[in-house]
């Protein structure tokens, strides 16, 4: 089956504003696709309205419907969806399907060291900078000096695979000095190895407010198959198809929603062969789909619906977890999210929580992400360290709720 180059994803930008574009991936098929999908969607800050999938396990089409800002760079972001689909092989201009026989080379790590005189923002006008150059965070340490300079140390991997070059270096500086203005005092950029990032790890210790998982009781206590709590209701029924198992999910919609049930579902090796899923009324989300396992049979075992139930019903109600610390007389805002198996971590948190913390005009005093096994997971965790220094502190309950509903896209 063959398929022109420019066929395998189309973007139609919408004519009005407010109404929706729609994306279209007509590509081979493969595990966990989906998934790639819409972190990349999440990345570039579109919102998923609708979204309809259809696959006979070798390929796959899928309409995404979504909702961007006038400042979405839609070719860059055909360009990166593209990337993220099974490769194919070229022959007179049509592409063909070409099984992934390794997996592919982790990227080159970078420090990027920076350091400025200190203002309140800062930190989240660096991270805008950094996300619009596609350059991934993958560790970070910021720190205060007692003469009010800021030392950022931020380890990074580059989507472009270009900050080898001088001229992509050059660009990254150009960029940062324009957003600090005066208060840049130097910054360098070197390649480094991965004993050096596992190195800047920070501190290993977590407080029960965020390794405690309160939903493990409730969750034991409900039947397979169906876990109504907070507005969730997933049901999962075999006897509709006589080859899929099909799951209804109706929940409150949340950024990255569809993000996060499809990362579930690549982590159990599941396979969608057709799904719908639609935004109503008031953040609701129905979902309907049909799936199966690697082996291509139906989930029929009890003890396997129910283990996937709890994990989506998990990844619906606290997909990421927020808690407001006392450490001595400061305090240290913590936020966690699940890494997938394949090691990625979910996009744009950082960015998120500084600048939640930027609109509370809430200074940091420093920060750092590390990641962390939790159980039989690997965590993604953030520590912030608040600097309250001038007296003016705000609730504990308040800057909970304003990062939460930041990270959740509620206004």
């Amino acid at each position: 089956m063959g398929i022109l180059y420019d066929d395998v994803v189309v973007v139609r930008q919408s004519e009005r504003e407010g109404e929706a574009s729609v994306i279209t991936v007509n590509c081979p098929d493969k595990t966990g696709l989906g998934c790639d999908l819409c972190r990349l969607i999440l990345f570039f800050g579109l919102t998923i309205v609708r979204v309809d999938v259809s696959t006979d396990g070798k390929w796959c089409y899928i309409v995404f419907w979504v909702v961007g800002k006038p400042s979405t760079r839609w070719g860059l972001l055909k360009k990166r969806l593209m990337g993220v689909c099974p490769s194919c092989s070229s022959a007179s201009g049509i592409y063909f399907y070409q099984s992934e026989l390794q997996p592919p080379k982790p990227p080159d790590v970078f420090l990027l060291k920076l350091c400025c005189h200190d203002r309140r923002g800062l930190l989240h006008d660096v991270t805008v900078v950094l996300c619009e150059l596609e350059l991934t965070i993958k560790r970070v340490k910021v720190s205060t000096t007692p003469d009010g300079r800021v030392i950022d140390l931020f380890f990074i991997t580059d989507t472009r695979e270009l900050m080898h070059t001088k001229k992509r270096q050059e660009d990254t500086y150009d960029h940062l000095k324009d957003v600090s203005g005066d208060a840049i005092i130097s910054c360098e950029i070197e390649m480094v190895g991965p004993e050096i990032t596992a190195c800047s790890q920070g501190s290993s210790f977590l407080p029960p407010a965020i390794t405690e998982d309160k939903f493990n009781s409730y969750l034991d206590e409900q039947q397979s198959g169906s876990l109504p709590s907070n507005g969730v209701s997933i049901n999962m029924d075999n006897s509709l198809s006589p080859a899929h198992t099909l799951i209804q999910i109706v929940c409150q919609d949340h950024k990255g929603l569809l993000y996060d049930i499809m990362r579930t579902l690549k982590d159990f090796n599941i396979q969608i062969s057709y799904g719908r899923c639609t935004m109503k009324q008031k953040r609701n989300c129905e979902l309907d789909l049909f799936i199966m396992q690697a082996d291509g049979k139906k989930i029929v075992d009890p003890s396997k619906q129910n283990s996937l139930c709890s994990r989506i019903q998990m990844e619906l109600v606290r997909p990421l977890r927020v808690a407001l610390v006392s450490r001595g007389p400061d305090r240290e805002l913590l936020v966690a999210n699940p890494v997938e198996l394949s090691g990625k971590g979910r996009p744009l948190v950082f960015y998120d929580i500084t600048l939640a913390l930027k609109m509370l005009d809430t200074d940091i005093f420093s920060a750092e992400i590390g990641r962390h096994m939790l159980g039989d997971r690997e965590w993604e965790v953030y520590r912030v360290l608040l600097d309250e220094g001038d007296g003016s502190t705000v609730p504990k309950n308040r800057i909970e709720e304003a990062v939460w509903k930041m990270l959740m896209g509620w206004d």
